[in-house]
């Protein structure tokens, strides 16, 4: 198959702990591969060095006294250079960029479940991102205590460690879920809501037909 030159698509992953991300992560690009698209796949916080070295700062348990502003500017601070570094040059290169979390993370983490405004949020959201959004978000919904579970067998069956965020209470992830779903109830025209509860093979039904119809879309731009 010939290589198919495309303008850079921009999608991003979003759902609560054990909704299932990774896995589906790891559909899309191959789906995407096997189309001869050129893909790179990042992850926030992280993506670059300084990213993941944010991110350890974040997701380790040892701080505890973070304050949710901290937080807040640590995650914008990791995705700026995410953005400049390696997200916008993909972009412009006509790359597909998949990214395991972005800022509407931050609105349903830091906002929603933290408490922070929504306006404090949007405003260095638009001073970082300077109205770049992504072009497609998944959002994988599940209810929380499903999530939950699942995140305790993976922790048990991997032997890690539960994270800062993971160690949260079920009100905390209620918030959060809450947060996506109203997000993507306000502007359908960018999210897709699944339901993660599905057998993993009708959610994967889903993600194909999305990405076909994103696909076509981009080879008529």
């Amino acid at each position: 198959m010939s290589h198919v030159t495309q303008p850079g698509q921009f999608i991003t992953l979003e759902g609560t702990e054990g909704a299932g991300k990774s896995t589906n992560l790891m559909f899309i690009e191959q789906w995407l591969r096997d189309r001869d698209i050129d893909v790179v796949v990042t992850r926030e916080p992280g993506g670059t060095a300084i990213g993941e070295a944010v991110r350890h700062i974040l997701l380790d348990k040892q701080y505890g006294e973070m304050t949710p502003d901290t937080e807040l500017l640590l995650m914008f601070a990791a995705r700026n250079q995410h953005l400049q570094e390696k997200i916008l040059p993909a972009l412009a290169a006509g790359q597909w960029v998949i990214s395991d979390r972005f800022t509407d993370a931050t609105y349903a983490y830091q906002g929603g479940a933290r408490g922070l405004p929504f306006k404090r949020i949007a405003e260095i959201e638009q001073w970082v991102q300077k109205g770049r959004f992504p072009d497609r978000t998944f959002v994988f919904d599940l209810p929380i205590e499903e999530g939950m579970k699942r995140v305790a067998a993976r922790a048990e069956l991997s032997g890690q460690h539960i994270d800062r965020f993971e160690q949260e209470k079920i009100d905390f992830f209620e918030k959060v879920r809450a947060t996506y779903l109203i997000r993507a109830e306000e502007a359908p025209e960018r999210y897709t809501v699944l339901d993660a509860q599905q057998p993993l093979e009708a959610v994967q039904a889903q993600l194909q037909a999305a990405l076909m119809s994103m696909v076509s879309e981009s080879a008529n731009l």
